[in-house]
């Protein structure tokens, strides 16, 4: 029970950013709430095609499909009240990128994903719903503007298929890898930190 209602609040993280990138790109009811659902569900939903999923999960279960619409909702109407709330936005963020890469790449690892796949889907399972918000809003992904975002849920998700390959207690290397991510994560945001880009580049 403590899992789903962790997974339900990182939908519903997610969702909010989604929703909020939405009203700051002036998109109209319908946009705000299409934009909510696909930052919320989109990275669950490429997980499970490439790991051959039918339908995805998301998609089976109404309960991931009323949280993430209803926050968009919920955005929408009060995102004066939203925005002043911004730091414990960026908190349950992290949260929420611990919690979906781990299960991610736990749920690849049950399905028979080699260990290298299995990171890989994993990272995406945090980070794709934020970059197809991204495209959708027709900017250059988050995750490939310098944050340290998607190294961070890489390295969470390494932590994870060394664990479960020295079969390490379940919890423990859940745990243990969502508790990398966010750390990394919080400590980026608090140190500013980015990371490198090209130099010698104009303007």
């Amino acid at each position: 029970m403590l899992l789903v209602v962790l997974e339900l609040i990182g939908i519903a993280v997610f969702a909010a950013s989604g929703a909020v990138a939405a009203v700051r790109a002036r998109l109209d009811v319908f946009g705000v709430t299409v934009l909510a659902l696909t930052t919320a569900l989109g990275g669950g939903i490429v997980r499970d095609v490439l790991l051959g999923v039918h339908p995805p999960t998301s998609l089976r279960n109404w309960t991931y499909l009323l949280v993430a619409g209803g926050t968009g909702l919920v955005v929408f109407w009060f995102h004066p009240q939203v925005a002043k709330l911004r730091r414990s936005v960026l908190l349950l963020d992290a949260v929420g990128l611990g919690l979906f890469v781990t299960s991610g790449t736990s749920t690849a690892l049950a399905l028979g994903a080699p260990p290298y796949a299995a990171c890989l889907i994993g990272m995406t399972t945090g980070i794709g719903g934020g970059a197809l918000r991204d495209l959708l809003l027709r900017e250059i992904p988050l995750v490939l503007r310098r944050e340290i975002y998607a190294v961070a849920a890489l390295a969470g998700a390494v932590v994870v298929a060394v664990g479960e390959w020295a079969k390490l207690p379940q919890g423990l290397v859940a745990l243990t890898g969502a508790s990398l991510i966010i750390t990394v994560r919080l400590i980026a945001l608090w140190r500013k930190w980015n990371a490198p880009v090209a130099r010698g580049l104009e303007g």
